[in-house]
């Protein structure tokens, strides 16, 4: 490396999991732009953050492990990238280190810096307004600075001395992909009839959730196709859960197409006129792009017990948590039944004032995910750049 590039500052990067290499990446391009081009990057990332120009430590995919059971095997090589990021950390000494979510990798990389004169920024919260309240405090013993995602947050981390920053939430950031203008021709595109009755749902990203969800989802669409016999309905979904998707669908009373990607999606959100959803991101993202929904979700029945110990909100859905009400229906565990779906969605798809309704509610939440008039990843990188300059 030539005397010139070790001039322009470097800040190094982590990322755990695909949602974090998103942000990621998204934070380098705003970096980028906010410097001139006059920063440089190191880290752990995916193809996101190495498409704007990250030389991964490591193929992030062998932190991005989920679950207690699958995380067990893979303890001993984890502990040992934990170690290896650690002094390539100390080796490049950057004027920050920015982690990324993923907080089981990242924090034990953090703490193991902190008093080495390296400024620890993490990004993204802890969700420690829905449990886990504690973890405010414990984080603020080594974090210098947090970025947060909902306008609610700071004050969490603030009263424990940990300074903390709205940025915004990105799902206000994903690009336009469709022009809603153009129904008829994504209809045609998806292989959808554009004059009949559009349901798009969404049974979540892991087995384990199609596996509970996608029965009583069959149920429900069975249960409104009486009341909607032109029924049609669309299933975004991720390579991981496509065969179980496809295998769930074979038998469905009414027309289903099947498609992947994140551009099908939310091009299958502009052709929908109501959708079922797993609880999830994607209750905010359906909000962005004004899709009245319904949420279900439905977990083992000890989780069910055991959680409502541990978590201390009213709602699930995050548009609901913004405003505080319920603007998208929220069917959880007894109350996910078929029968009670139906006639959620049979009002939504039916009913213009109970569209109308939910449609601005979504307005108001969206607009609470917005800090000021920066874009969230221009809002991070414009506060990453400021504790690198206090510093």
């Amino acid at each position: 490396m030539n005397d010139q590039n070790d001039n322009i500052p470097l800040i190094y990067l982590i990322a755990g999991e695909p949602s974090g290499d998103q942000l990621g990446a998204r934070l380098m391009a705003a970096l980028k732009r906010a410097t001139d081009g006059r920063v440089r990057f190191a880290g752990v990332g995916g193809e996101r953050m190495e498409a704007e120009g990250l030389n991964s430590l490591f193929p992030m995919s062998e932190i991005a492990v989920m679950g207690l059971a699958e995380i067990l095997p893979h303890i001993p090589a984890i502990l040992r990238r934990i170690k290896e990021t650690v002094a390539d950390v100390e080796t490049k000494a950057p004027v920050a280190l920015v982690t990324i979510d993923a907080p089981g990798f990242c924090s034990r990389v953090s703490k193991a810096l902190k008093g080495k004169g390296i400024p620890l920024i993490h990004y993204v919260a802890p969700s420690v307004w829905a449990w886990k309240k504690k973890r405010a405090q414990k984080i603020s013993t080594y974090l210098d600075h947090l970025l947060t995602l909902l306008p609610f947050e700071p004050p969490y981390f603030e009263k424990h001395g940990l300074a903390a920053t709205f940025v915004g939430h990105p799902v206000i950031e994903v690009v336009d992909v469709v022009g809603k203008n153009r129904r008829d021709l994504l209809c045609q595109e998806l292989g959808l009839t554009q004059n009949r009755p559009t349901l798009v749902i969404l049974p979540g990203s892991r087995r384990g959730e199609v596996a509970r969800l996608g029965p009583v989802f069959k149920e429900t669409v069975a249960l409104l196709a009486q009341s909607i016999p032109d029924l049609q309905c669309v299933i975004p979904t991720v390579s991981n859960v496509r065969e179980a998707v496809s295998e769930l669908v074979g038998d469905w009373p009414v027309p289903v197409r099947v498609i992947e990607g994140v551009d099908g999606k939310h091009k299958a959100f502009s052709c929908a006129d109501a959708a079922l959803a797993a609880s999830g991101t994607v209750a905010l993202e359906l909000a962005v792009d004004g899709v009245p929904a319904v949420i279900a979700y439905k977990v083992a029945p000890l989780t069910a017990f055991l959680a409502q110990f541990l978590i201390s909100i009213k709602f699930v859905s995050l548009p609901n948590i913004l405003m505080n009400r319920e603007i998208q229906p929220e069917r959880i565990q007894e109350n996910c039944k078929a029968v009670i779906l139906a006639e959620d969605l049979r009002k939504l798809m039916l009913d213009p004032e109970a569209r109308k309704r939910q449609v601005e509610g979504y307005t108001a939440a969206v607009n609470l995910l917005k800090s000021g008039n920066d874009m969230p990843s221009d809002k991070a990188a414009e506060t990453i750049l400021a504790v690198i300059s206090n510093r």
